[in-house]
């Protein structure tokens, strides 16, 4: 097993995260107290979302006079980007914190360099992502897409997710952002919030645990449609993004986003 195929671990106090660098840098495994917090399985997790968030229309999308297509994973559109897919390499290791790259390759069109970082406390998680360029210049994405278990155990309570959004993006039958800004609708969601002052969402199961998602980015996506997971989903930007509200990374200026989880007892 070459390096880039091991899992690596991470621990802190009884904190322990396991991260799977070959099946796109993600976090497999998330244990508090012995008790895992993500559902599991080679597609779930917490994936990074690089270097788009969500779905672009019809997977298309203009840099310029140029009009790039990306392939339509999730028809008639593309999904979540690329680096789930791709094997990051193990920049470094140690015993609570790690960091991992992968440079941008076809289908994504464009040179550049993705860092994700890793830094396990007893209490907290923080994730970092990076997307640099040294050549030429391109809108992008970056964020998470964790799964969260709705319950901590059978028999145990559902989760409940609590957070105040300054507006919600208006979904349409393509289940793409209209444009429309509306006030937040009560669930169940498949929708993107609108959070200038940056992500704040707590997840609760009751008389277990307490988890918070922040991040100084200001936008979240919020997935409730699944009975196994929740999803709460800091990113950069909203759901077709690079069309609507396209962030340019250039050779100097990088694309940087930051997530915390904090979690404490019950």
């Amino acid at each position: 097993m070459s390096s880039s195929e091991k899992s690596i671990q991470l621990a802190a106090g009884d904190a322990e995260l396991t991260i799977t660098p070959a099946n796109g840098c993600r976090i497999s495994s998330l244990r508090i107290g012995g008790t895992e917090l993500l559902r599991q399985g080679e597609r779930y997790g917490c994936f990074p979302m690089v270097p788009w968030c969500g779905r672009i229309e019809h997977g298309q999308f203009r840099n310029g006079g140029a009009v790039q297509q990306m392939p339509l994973n999730s028809p008639p559109h593309a999904i979540h980007g690329t680096g789930r897919d791709t094997a990051w390499r193990i920049a470094r290791a140690g015993e609570s914190e790690a960091a991992f790259t992968y440079d941008l390759v076809e289908p994504w069109p464009y040179s550049g360099r993705v860092t994700q970082t890793f830094q396990l406390t007893e209490d907290s998680l923080t994730l970092a992502l990076g997307v640099e360029t040294y050549d030429s210049s391109f809108p992008a994405q970056a964020g998470w897409h964790p799964w969260f278990l709705r319950s901590l155990g059978e028999g145990k309570s559902e989760v409940s997710i609590d957070f105040a959004a300054a507006w919600q993006e208006e979904r349409g039958d393509d289940h793409l952002p209209t444009g429309r800004r509306i006030p937040p609708l009560p669930g169940p969601w498949d929708d993107c919030f609108g959070m200038p002052d940056g992500v704040d969402v707590t997840l609760t199961w009751p008389g277990q645990l307490e988890l918070k998602v922040a991040s100084r980015a200001g936008w979240a996506v919020i997935y409730d449609e699944q009975a196994e997971a929740v999803c709460v989903e800091p990113q950069s930007g909203p759901p077709n993004g690079l069309n609507t509200l396209p962030h340019l990374v250039t050779p100097v200026e990088p694309l940087e986003i930051a997530t915390t989880w904090t979690w404490q007892r019950l």
